[in-house]
This record gives structure tokens, C-alpha cells and sequence, in this order.
């Protein structure tokens, strides 16, 4: 566990990866926040919603862009607990998100810091300030808990 307190979005994310497991989703969960404000929360949901794009990432995404009648988040940072797959880090740039925060990594299907490294490509639209490790203990432990469930 981390030596100090997690900051309070990624605690509420945290959560939502928790509510993800619950409803036998793989546990991620997103927090869209500005200036100190949460603006949306969601958790993973492709199976519920029988939506391959229904990451926790997509759905505090599209939630965000509704509660403030914009397309653009670009005063916005999202806070998820795994490292964004490609699909999420397009809609990241995108929505010109200003700064990532994620928990855990994912060297199997991140595109941040692992796979395609989106945002390090020349042709990328938009590349947010990117921050890791918070909260990987508590993100990870949820990760494994849930698969080591199903095996």
C-alpha cells in the first residue's frame, strides 16, 4: 500500500473499479475532475451493456462531455485505474484531457506506456500530461483478485 493518502479521485475511482467487480466487470474505474470538482465517475460495463467500448474511460468521457455541454475537456483530468488500451487513449486525446492519471500498468493492453505508446506518436492530436503509479498496489490487487476468482 502507498506511504501516504491516495488523492481523492483516484480513491473514488478506486471505488468504481470496486462497483466494476461487483457487477462481475473487470475492475477499472474512471473519475473525470475540474479544478478539485468530480464532473463524472464510471466503471467498466461492456458485458452489462453489451458495448465492447463501454471501458470506464469511454463512459467518464461521454458523462463529462454531457454534464458540461462540450466536446472539448481540455481544462479536465481523468484519473482511471489501469493504464488506458488504445481505444481509450484516442478518446483521451481527443477530448484533449489535460492530464492523466492512472494507477496500475498493463503490458498487455496499455497504450500509454506499453504497446503503441499513443501519445508519444508524432501524428498524435493531443498528448495530456501523463502521471503513473497512483494507487498501483490497491488497483493491482483488485486486478488480481478478480481473475484469480475466475480461474
Amino acid at each position: 500500500m502507498n506511504r501516504w493518502p491516495l488523492p481523492q479521485a483516484m480513491v473514488l475511482a478506486l471505488d468504481q473499479a470496486r462497483e466494476a467487480a461487483d457487477d462481475g466487470e473487470v475492475p477499472v474505474g474512471a473519475v473525470i475532475a475540474r479544478g478539485g470538482e468530480v464532473i463524472a465517475m464510471a466503471h467498466n460495463a461492456p458485458r452489462r451493456l453489451h458495448d465492447p467500448s463501454a471501458h470506464a474511460e469511454m463512459l467518464a468521457i461521454r458523462r463529462a462531455a454531457a454534464a458540461l455541454g462540450r466536446d472539448r475537456l481540455e481544462d479536465c483530468e481523468l484519473w482511471v485505474t489501469l493504464e488506458p488500451c488504445a481505444m481509450c487513449a484516442g478518446a483521451i486525446s481527443h477530448a484533449r484531457i489535460a492530464r492523466l492519471y492512472y494507477a496500475a500498468s498493463d503490458p498487455k493492453g496499455g497504450a500509454v506506456e506499453n504497446g503503441p505508446r499513443l501519445f508519444d506518436q508524432p501524428k498524435c492530436l493531443h498528448r495530456p500530461e501523463v502521471y503513473a503509479g497512483i494507487g498501483e498496489a490497491e488497483a493491482a490487487e483488485l486486478l488480481r483478485g478478480f481473475f484469480r476468482e475466475r480461474r
